[in-house]
């Protein structure tokens, strides 16, 4: 079987016209965001979509609950699509509405989204308190679950003390390292460091705004910085997480960055134009050629693709 190719995070426009980008351009897997913002009833109306969806293209994608699905998607020639959470709201001050998520058929969550959560810092606020006792609980009853903890969008200390609190591997799904592009969004090497040596994952974005160069950023220097990436903290923890936003309308974006949370009144604005070396699902396979032109073998370039992110589910979601 050919090596897995797999995307750590999209935020498409779910269509058909996805689906089938994502089978011209060899996707085998997809963690999906479902949601941001919201409560856990808006959190069930979503996954009534990916379910009707996944039944209307059956041919396409296939909803994805354990790790065994992975290779029953690639054998039918599907995408599995693993749904996240970029926000912890939906569970409240109720820890136990993080086994009712599981069993909606929720694989991913990040512990903060930008803002301080009850379980940790978001990355843009002015002091990063850390994990909470509840956010630890959270960590704890993550790992028990075998669901992905996601740390993208949360502050440095929060970051570390999540990957130290928590039994096993963690995820950054979406962002690139700061001494490549020194953006608030992006990892310092510190806590890259701690994400390696603790068997963790880092998918490395292509969203504009975490690029050296922004929407002009060639392939060519994404790729160095990953192989840089790779030469410091070593090509095992690395992966693509494309934070791809195809087709989203402007409103998607002001409801991603504020939610219900401000009362503030905010300039209209649009998602970046993205690069013209990723634009949808089809455009995977020269991300190969670019890594490959970088330096890498095309053993590590696979593992990058997606292999890395085979092995790391495995450790998370296959319990006992």
């Amino acid at each position: 079987m050919m090596p897995l190719v797999m995307d750590g995070l999209q935020y498409a426009n779910w269509s058909e016209t996805v689906f089938r980008q994502m089978r011209q351009g060899g996707i085998d897997a997809v963690h999906a965001t479902v949601a941001y913002h919201g409560n856990f009833a808006e959190v069930e109306a979503a996954m009534a979509e990916w379910m009707l969806r996944c039944r209307r293209h059956r041919e396409l994608i296939l909803l994805a609950s354990e790790f065994a699905d992975l290779d029953r998607a690639r054998r039918s020639s599907r995408t599995a699509i693993f749904p996240g959470l970029q926000n912890p709201s939906p569970i409240g001050d109720d820890l136990s509405l993080l086994e009712a998520l599981y069993r909606l058929g929720v694989r991913f969550m990040q512990l903060t989204y930008n803002n301080q959560s009850l379980l940790g810092t978001g990355y843009m606020e002015a002091v990063d308190a850390g994990l909470t006792r509840m956010g630890r609980e959270a960590v704890a009853e993550m790992n028990r679950l075998g669901m992905v903890i996601d740390l993208s969008h949360a502050g440095p200390d929060t970051a570390l003390q999540a990957i130290e609190a928590s039994a096993g591997p963690v995820a950054i799904t979406h962002a690139n390292p700061q001494f490549w592009h020194p953006i608030g969004r992006n990892i310092p090497d510190h806590v890259l460091k701690a994400l390696a040596e603790s068997g963790g994952m880092l998918g490395l974005s292509l969203y504009p705004l975490h690029l050296a160069g922004g929407s002009g950023c060639p392939l060519d220097a994404f790729c160095g910085m990953a192989a840089e990436t790779a030469g410091r903290y070593g090509v095992e923890f690395l992966g693509i997480g494309s934070d791809l936003c195809q087709d989203r309308p402007a409103e998607s974006l002001r409801w991603m960055r504020y939610g219900r949370w401000s009362l503030k009144s905010v300039k209209e604005e649009a998602f970046p134009r993205p690069v013209s070396w990723f634009q949808d699902n089809r455009q995977f396979p020269g991300l190969a050629a670019g890594l490959r032109q970088a330096g890498f073998s095309e053993q590590d370039a696979a593992a990058v693709l997606g292999e890395n992110w085979h092995r790391f589910l495995r450790r998370v979601m296959v319990r006992g």
